[in-house]
């Protein structure tokens, strides 16, 4: 049966959608999106941080509650420090007493000194005494030879000097203990500047363990876990809160290899949330694993969790999550695109962002 003119312009037409939609099909990635853009499914991440406890101790107040917002340096617990305060007053009790021990010890320095220099003055008048002693002896062996005068004398003279040496030698004795207990005073000066330093050092910890004892958030955030309760006794590290970093917020997904290898650091992504669609969120690609793995179940179908995947993370704007931090919420799943090549065009969906 032969066609109608009509019947051969349907024709031709249908052959031009078909090779029109054909060469549209092999412009499309395999997931309706233009050659250079790639997307995977993942799920809203921000860096969590454990507000911990630095020493034991028992909870004394919680100022956070869950959901609550917080800025950095806010205070959000405080931990019972009566027993850092009595410690804190000791030490410094061992201080004033070892401060009290330098002056102690410098006096008995000055002490051992005036001992050493009397000790100096008792050695010099021995050896005069012994000079003098010696000269007189010397005058009586003259005077013993020609008779002049008698044995006893001169024996007497002799025994003279003899004990003025004698004490001579006793007087440098002394001497050398006063310079012995000069050294010893100095040692019980340098003990006691040790004490003063030791003593300080321990309050200095201890001053640290009370401004520890008040917990303080490190960045700006929302608390997500209340961990623990006033009244609960924590060991060191132990957990009181939990807190987002709203600060730092990504979508993880999933690539597979053809496509990871042409994501760059820095690539312009956007994320779009199951629960906002209508929304596009612009980020940048902050990550791309270098070793592959199986994709999680909370993130991937199964069919695509019996592949080997490259981890990817699309990290939103600092500035655009301060602007809207009231609306940040971690956990939600969604859908990351990203360009695997820098002159792709976003499609009309993707184009326009929130700013």
């Amino acid at each position: 049966m032969g066609f109608s003119r009509k019947q051969w312009i349907v024709a031709g037409a249908i052959v031009v959608l078909a090779a029109g939609g054909y060469y549209a099909l092999q412009a499309m990635n395999g997931s309706g999106l233009p050659d250079g853009i790639a997307s995977g499914n993942g799920r809203v991440e921000a860096v969590e941080i454990d507000i911990s406890t630095k020493s034991p101790g028992r909870i004394r107040e919680i100022f956070a509650n869950e959901g609550s917002f917080v800025k950095a340096g806010d205070v959000l617990a405080r931990m019972d420090t009566d027993q850092l305060e009595s410690q804190y007053r000791q030490a410094k009790a061992q201080l004033r007493r070892a401060e009290i021990g330098i002056d102690t010890a410098q006096s008995l320095v000055t002490q051992r000194q005036a001992e050493h220099a009397a000790a100096e003055a008792t050695v010099a008048q021995r050896e005069a005494q012994l000079d003098a002693a010696q000269r007189r002896l010397a005058r009586s062996r003259q005077l013993s030879e020609s008779r002049t005068v008698s044995q006893q004398v001169l024996d007497d003279d002799r025994a003279t000097a003899q004990g003025a040496e004698a004490a001579v030698g006793a007087a440098k004795a002394q001497l050398a203990a006063t310079d012995a207990a000069i050294g010893a005073a100095k040692a019980q000066v340098v003990d006691a500047q040790a004490s003063v330093e030791a003593a300080k050092a321990a309050i200095a910890a201890i001053e640290a363990d009370l401004r520890d004892a008040t917990l303080t958030a490190p960045k700006p955030g929302r608390v997500q876990y209340r961990v623990a309760q006033p009244g609960e006794v924590l060991s060191a590290g132990g957990r009181v809160l939990n807190l987002v970093d709203l600060s730092d917020v990504s979508m993880t997904f999933f690539l597979p290899t053809a496509q990871a290898g042409r994501v760059a650091i820095g690539a312009d992504a956007r994320i779009v949330l199951d629960a906002a669609p209508q929304y596009v969120i612009p980020a940048k690609v902050s990550f791309v694993a270098d070793v592959a793995q199986f994709t999680p179940k909370t993130v991937e179908t199964e069919e695509e969790r019996q592949k080997l995947m490259f981890r990817v993370k699309a990290k939103i704007p600092q500035n655009l999550l301060q602007k809207y931090i009231q609306q940040v919420k971690t956990g939600l799943p969604g859908v990351a695109y990203v360009k695997l090549a820098p002159d792709a065009g976003w499609p009309k969906n993707l184009a326009e962002t929130v700013k």
